[in-house]
C-alpha cells in the first residue's frame, strides 16, 4: 500500500507519519514538502519516538517529493498510484493581510487535492480540518459544541476559520462526487515539536515567565491522539462523516498552570482585562507595520482569549472506544519532545 501525505513536516503530519511507519502493510509514504529546511523536523520527531530505529524506518519507507498543493499538474503526477491520501497541509494565520493567502492555500489547495484524488480514484482520503470550522450558532456557553453545529459567518469570524470551513466544503463536494473521504476536526493541538510555532509557543512564553493569563477556555488534544484516530478511521473505512478530535476542555488558566508546574516555573497570576488586551493588539499591529514583522497579538487572537468554547468528543469515543491521553501526559511529551 502506498500513502500520500501533505504537511508531513508539521505538528500533525509528523505525528501521523510516525504512526504510519508502524504499519507493515505500507510499502511507501510519499511526503510532500515545500521547504527543504523543514524536512529535518520529521527526522527529529521520529528520533524522539523511536530513537533506536528511526533512521532505518525513514530510509526504508519515506519518499520526499518537493511540490505545492496549488500546482494541479504536479499533484496529478505525484499522487498517481497511491491508495490513501492524508491532507494535513494548511496555512495558519489570524492576520487580516493573510486572508487571500489563507483562502488560496486552505480552500483552493484542498479543492486541488480533492479533484486529483477523484481523478486517480484514491481509495480513501482523510482531511485535517479544525474545530475553528465547526459552527456554534445558538449554542449556550455552558453547552458542548458538537459536529452538527450550524455555521454562521460574522464580523468575529477569523479568516482562518472561514478558510478551513470553505476547505471542508470542498471535501464534502468531493464526497458527493464519489470520493471516499473522512474529516477530522482537532482542537488546539499539543505535541512534540518546535516551540516557536503554532500552539506550542505557549510553552516558550511560560518558560520565559508568563505573568498573565486570559480568562477564556478551549479544547486541547495530543498530536499522538489525532494521528492515531486518523489512521484508525481510514483503516476502518469510515467515510462521509466528520469527527471532533478533542482531548480535554480546559480554562486557559488551568492549562497554563499545568505547563508551569512541569516546567518548574511560576504560574501566571494576573488575569488580562479586555481593555488592556484591546490596547495590546493595536500596538502589536502598529509595531509590525513599521518593523515588517508579524504581530504577536492580533484582534482575532485577542478576542479568542476571552471566549469560552467547549467541545463534545463523544462521537469519536463511542465509535472507536478511544481513550485520549491525559493532559499531564500530553504536556510531559511536549516538553521532552521539544525540537532545537
Amino acid at each position: 500500500m502506498k500513502v500520500f501525505v501533505t504537511g508531513a513536516s508539521g505538528l500533525v503530519g509528523s505525528h501521523l507519519v510516525v504512526e504510519l511507519l508502524k504499519d507493515n502493510q505500507i510499502q511507501q509514504i510519499t511526503c510532500l514538502f515545500r521547504n527543504e529546511s523543514r524536512k529535518t523536523r520529521l527526522d527529529q520527531i521520529c528520533a524522539h519516538y523511536s530513537p533506536n530505529s528511526a533512521n532505518e524506518l525513514l530510509s526504508e519507507k519515506i519518499k520526499w517529493v518537493k511540490g505545492d498543493i496549488l500546482d494541479v499538474h504536479l499533484l496529478t503526477e505525484l499522487m498517481k498510484g497511491h491508495d490513501v491520501v492524508y491532507h494535513c497541509a494548511a496555512m495558519v494565520s489570524f492576520q487580516r493581510k493573510d486572508f487571500s493567502k489563507l483562502i488560496q492555500i486552505n480552500r483552493e489547495g484542498t479543492a486541488n487535492m480533492v479533484n486529483v484524488a477523484l481523478h486517480h480514484q484514491v481509495k480513501h482520503f482523510c482531511y485535517v480540518s479544525s474545530t475553528a470550522a465547526v459552527g456554534n450558532k445558538d449554542i449556550p456557553e455552558q453547552e458542548l459544541i458538537n459536529e452538527n453545529g450550524l455555521w454562521v459567518n460574522s464580523d468575529k469570524t477569523s479568516g482562518y476559520a472561514l478558510s478551513k470551513y470553505s476547505a471542508e466544503k470542498e471535501v464534502w463536494r468531493g464526497m458527493e462526487e464519489g470520493l471516499n473521504a473522512v474529516i477530522v476536526n482537532p482542537s488546539v493541538i499539543i505535541g512534540a515539536g518546535n516551540w516557536e510555532e503554532s500552539s506550542m509557543v505557549i510553552f516558550n512564553s511560560i518558560k520565559k515567565g508568563l505573568k498573565f493569563y486570559s480568562p477564556g477556555a478551549n479544547a486541547f488534544v495530543d498530536a499522538r491522539d489525532v494521528a492515531k484516530i486518523m489512521v484508525e478511521l481510514v483503516n476502518r473505512n469510515i467515510s462521509k462523516q466528520r469527527f471532533l478530535v478533542v482531548g480535554h476542555n480546559l480554562p486557559f488558566k488551568e492549562l497554563f498552570d499545568k505547563i508551569a508546574e512541569q516546567l518548574d516555573k511560576p504560574k501566571p497570576k494576573y488575569p488580562v482585562q479586555k481593555w488592556l488586551l484591546g490596547i495590546a493588539w493595536r500596538i502589536a499591529v502598529f509595531w509590525s507595520a513599521i518593523t515588517f514583522s508579524s504581530p504577536v497579538i492580533t484582534k482575532s487572537s485577542a478576542h479568542s482569549a476571552f471566549n469560552v468554547k467547549r467541545f463534545d468528543n463523544s462521537k469519536i469515543k463511542n465509535l472507536l472506544g478511544y481513550e485520549f491521553q491525559t493532559i499531564e501526559k500530553t504536556i510531559e511529551n511536549a516538553i521532552k519532545g521539544k525540537l532545537a
